[in-house]
């Protein structure tokens, strides 16, 4: 038995000295492999612009720099003012702040701790009562004890297992700065989406409050012109089903409408009935010039993915302190005083006290738990340079999707707009001809009922046109600058 003990601890130690002698770093590279950058987001190439619709054909400025406070070029001060204020009031963000300040100086407390010398004074005052020898002298002895020193200790790190704990803690404080500014850009591109979408189904609502009515008196035409004669009883009962459809339609979109509302509210750090007022969707200008990074800077702007950076560098620093655990610890201490019986003989020259010492500790038999703990941190190393990777797809697949909604929002828009302009010049004439008495009513309130249909189209095409495009701004990331700051805002 004692035999293979000793069998163990010299495998363990060879391994560790192997290690060493074979000039291998103590860590893996901090910093993940150069990830491949494709020549183009999207299957298909990027176009130089979108089509135009509305007015607008967005321009794909490929290579330009992202924009900090993208959400200002839709035009709207009430806009930048929820964004402003969720930004300030939003209580997730405003934890998510507090717990990296925590974070950050539990790293300052790490600091001083392992990296450098620690001093401490103590002072001692005691009354002590103890038995004295059978022999001779009196049976118990009865004194005071009185002492006061100050310890000095240090950690020698020869082989960094505090300095790789130091800089692990240092790369997790970094993911969760870019983890916050993630947050913040995602807050506030959320207020911009739900506030759009808050505005389309508002206009929604109407348009459907609208078409309700219609299809109520195209219900009431119809039965008139069966009491006529004019109009089947069947005739009759499509048009009532068709206005109860449509009426049964309304309660869930109202719903959905008030939800947004309320989603908006609390994004802003407001409770539910203090929701603001919607926006229109004329209210928002759609940003004309759209900057795209080009695929290889993507990934120094997307906080994502420099978080799961950060990640990589905080495991690779815990292998270097798996490995630096097998290697020797050496530590020093020191003491120095003064202790009397008495309070006037306390700090006189024979009252003095001192104690110096170097320990050094070389594991050797732990039952195989240091090499198992420096494999499962490079288990771990290998796990999130492959979530790097993921995070990376990911970034790209973000700006793929965006680029093709939009140039499909365009097409999607341009057809709604002509379907919406045709069906409404065709109410207008249709309208124009009964008011001379050659059209009938009836054929007046199908005009009107197209036109408000196609309106419903045209209304959810452009909010999907302004939402994408919220999203593109938002996968393009931060600038390098702003991301420089986010990781040393904190330090």
């Amino acid at each position: 038995m004692k035999q293979a003990s000793m069998t163990q601890s010299l495998r363990m130690t060879a391994i560790a000295m192997s290690i060493a002698l074979a000039g291998c770093a103590f860590a893996p590279p901090a910093k993940p492999p150069t990830p491949p950058a494709p020549k183009s987001y999207a299957a298909d190439p990027t176009p130089a612009s979108s089509s135009q619709a509305d007015g607008v054909a967005q321009r794909f400025s490929l290579g330009a720099r992202a924009v900090p406070d993208w959400w200002r070029l839709y035009q709207s001060d009430t806009l930048n003012a929820w964004v402003a204020e969720g930004l300030q009031n939003n209580p997730s963000l405003d934890a998510a702040k507090h717990s990296l300040e925590a974070a950050h100086q539990l790293l300052r407390a790490q600091i001083g701790e392992s990296m450098l010398p620690s001093l401490d004074a103590g002072g001692q005052a005691t009354r002590q009562r103890a038995l004295g020898l059978p022999s001779f002298g009196p049976p118990t002895n009865l004194y005071n004890v009185y002492a006061g020193q100050l310890q000095l200790g240090y950690n020698f790190d020869l082989f960094g297992a505090t300095r790789h704990s130091v800089e692990q803690a240092t790369a997790q404080v970094d993911q969760q700065s870019y983890e916050l500014d993630a947050a913040r850009r995602t807050l506030a591109a959320n207020i911009v989406i739900v506030a759009i979408n808050a505005a389309a189904l508002a206009e929604q609502v109407s348009t459907s409050e609208r078409l309700s009515a219609l299809a109520h008196e195209q219900a009431e035409l119809t039965e008139r012109a069966n009491r006529l004669g004019a109009a089947s009883h069947d005739e009759v009962l499509a048009a009532q089903q068709n206005a109860a459809t449509l009426d049964t339609s309304l309660p869930p979109l109202r719903t959905q409408a008030q939800r947004a509302r309320h989603t908006l509210a609390v994004l802003m750090g407001r409770t539910p009935d203090q929701a603001p007022s919607n926006l229109t969707l004329s209210q928002l200008h759609l940003p004309a010039d759209v900057p795209l990074s080009i695929p290889s800077e993507l990934l120094q702007q997307r906080p994502d993915v420099l978080a799961a950076e950060a990640v990589v560098h905080a495991a690779s620093a815990q292998v270097g302190v798996a490995t630096a655990n097998l290697f020797p610890h050496i530590s020093l201490s020191a003491s120095l005083g003064s202790a009397a019986f008495r309070r006037a003989a306390l700090f006189t020259g024979a009252g003095s006290i001192w104690s110096a010492g170097v320990s050094l500790t070389q594991p050797i038999f732990h039952g195989g738990a240091l090499l198992a703990q420096r494999k499962a941190a490079v288990a771990s190393y290998d796990a999130a340079l492959a979530q790097y990777r993921q995070t990376v797809l990911h970034a790209f697949e973000d700006v793929a999707d965006s680029l093709t909604a939009l140039n499909q929002d365009a097409l999607t828009l341009q057809s709604a707009q002509a379907a919406a302009t045709a069906a409404q010049e065709s109410f207008k004439n249709t309208d124009a001809r009964y008011r001379l008495g050659s059209a009938a009513y009836p054929t007046t309130v199908l005009g009107e009922q197209r036109w408000q249909n196609a309106k419903l189209s045209e209304i959810q095409a452009r909010a999907a046109r302004l939402a994408d495009t919220a999203a593109l701004f938002q996968a393009m990331g931060m600038a390098p600058a702003e991301a420089k700051g986010a990781a040393q805002g904190t330090r």
